[in-house]
């Protein structure tokens, strides 16, 4: 297959994605069609080219020497652009019904779209320099969903996003202008691209330009102290929030860091330094923050959110250990995490847009009018714990076991902190399950007799992400084994 496959499954949702504003639909559903056929037919490119990957590079175009924008397919990108490829026709697919009265929709799915090509971007870039401008790219284009509604909140949420971005991205591109004045290439190279022979007298420096550049990536990823922008973020339309907290943003955060530490930088120069530790202290100490700050907040999104600040430093956990073994234990509950919660917050968003509650204490009796959404909301909450059966408990082990075998002394306070998240994780989602199934004997139903399930657009990808988490959580071992033979050319 010709590499030029790269740039189409990129710039086709990028370009059609554009048109839709300007394109003079008859109504609404030929819009929606557009939509998802674009959505559709690139997540078929991209399986197609996941099957038959070019061994060969394609470069878009090139700035000057060796700056360019070029893409390449390799493992680590194979994991992300599947991901996000399965989920985002599902998640357009959910957007149908949930922005049908939300307003300005050409707008919205615009964005939307155009928001798949660049996060493809940042998945089949070849080097640091095409993944940094497609993650700026990422802020850019996310920003107007953000602040759809325009609404006061809205408009401070996603200020707070921005300047947050902006500042990570400033970090990070001191990284990047190491690597590209020390390193032996800009492409990423399993291993690292740095050498001792040419960093000299600079190896000392290598520790604090990695903390500065991991920090800087991982502001997608809510590591504290910028952990506050998810949260507010929940004021965006569900679809939004979804993708936000499950796919596209907090995944490319976490999934850069990983490029920087396995590809660019290298565990061989990092592995005991100060950096390390400083860095898994932060990502241990936002792991039982988040589950925390979930457990006290009353705002049905808000709460996810934070559950999906904990999370995510589950993977960077992994990424920090420095270890092919963390690395799966990262892959794996990237993906099985953007399952999960893509899942909840879709069930959050059902909620929403059939009822108009927010808060969990509003929440009350809603299991028995609407028992799909809580009955799959109850599921998803089981995996977020990790019960055994269910995808989250693969993962889970994965990240213990790494940690285990790591023998790093700090490693043991990270197993520690996911026992803790486990049991507050049980108490802040399951709580609202027995408030929706279990109101309490004085209820009176009668006041929530409007309330029932939603659609099929709604059901359909709940239904079937029920079904991957069942079905990861039983037959996980060629996943986990594929995740294996990725990280064992590290």
């Amino acid at each position: 297959m010709n590499a030029a496959i790269f740039a189409v499954v990129i710039l086709l949702p990028i370009l059609a994605g554009a048109l839709i504003p300007l394109l003079p639909f008859r109504n609404r559903t030929w819009m929606m069609v557009y939509t998802e056929a674009v959505v559709l037919l690139t997540s078929g490119l991209v399986f197609l080219t996941l099957l038959n990957r070019p061994e060969e590079a394609f470069v878009l175009f090139r700035f000057t020497g060796n700056l360019s924008i070029s893409f390449r397919l390799d493992g680590l990108g194979t994991v992300f652009a599947g991901l996000v490829s399965v989920l985002w026709p599902l998640a357009s697919l959910y957007a149908f019904e949930y922005m049908k009265h939300e307003g300005h929709e050409k707008i919205f799915f615009m964005f939307y779209t155009i928001t798949y090509g660049v996060t493809l971007g940042i998945a089949l870039s070849e080097d640091i320099v095409t993944m940094y401008c497609f993650y700026e790219m990422l802020t850019l284009v996310t920003l107007p969903l953000i602040m759809h509604t325009l609404t006061r909140e809205a408009v401070l949420a996603s200020r707070t996003y921005l300047y947050y971005s902006l500042g990570g991205a400033a970090f990070a591109f001191i990284g990047m202008i190491f690597i590209l004045s020390y390193g032996s290439t800009s492409n990423f190279v399993p291993g690292g691209v740095l050498s001792a022979a040419v960093l000299g007298d600079k190896r000392s420096w290598v520790p604090l330009i990695f903390l500065l550049c991991f920090w800087g990536f991982s502001v997608k990823a809510a590591l504290f102290p910028f952990s506050s922008w998810l949260p507010q973020a929940g004021v965006a339309p569900t679809p939004v929030t979804a993708l936000l907290h499950a796919v596209a943003v907090v995944k490319a955060g976490a999934f850069t860091t990983m490029r920087i530490t396995y590809y660019s930088f290298g565990t061989e120069f990092l592995k005991g330094t100060w950096a390390q530790y400083v860095l898994m202290a932060v990502i241990v100490f936002t792991i039982v923050y988040g589950c925390s700050r979930a457990l006290k907040e009353t705002h049905l999104k808000r709460r996810l959110a934070w559950s999906t600040v904990s999370n995510l430093s589950y993977i960077l956990f992994g990424v920090i250990l420095m270890t092919p073994l963390g690395l799966v234990g990262a892959l794996s509950h990237m993906i099985f995490h953007a399952v999960i919660k893509i899942c909840s917050f879709f069930c959050a968003g059902a909620v929403i847009y059939k009822t108009g509650r927010n808060y969990v204490h509003e929440l009350n009796g809603f299991g028995r009018r609407m028992p799909v959404v809580f009955g799959i909301f109850t599921i998803s909450s089981l995996a977020l714990m990790g019960v055994p059966g269910l995808c989250g408990f693969i993962s889970k082990w994965n990240l213990v076991r790494a940690a285990v075998a790591s023998e790093n002394p700090l490693a043991y306070a990270g197993v520690a902190a996911l026992l803790i998240s486990a049991l507050l994780t049980a108490i802040y989602m399951l709580s609202i399950s027995v408030r929706a199934f279990f109101p309490g004997r004085n209820f009176d139903m009668s006041t929530i007799q409007d309330v029932e399930d939603p659609n099929w657009m709604m059901l359909l990808p709940l239904v079937l992400f029920v079904i991957l988490m069942f079905y990861f959580g039983l037959h996980s071992g060629p996943v986990v084994g594929a995740l294996e033979s990725i990280t064992a050319v590290l």
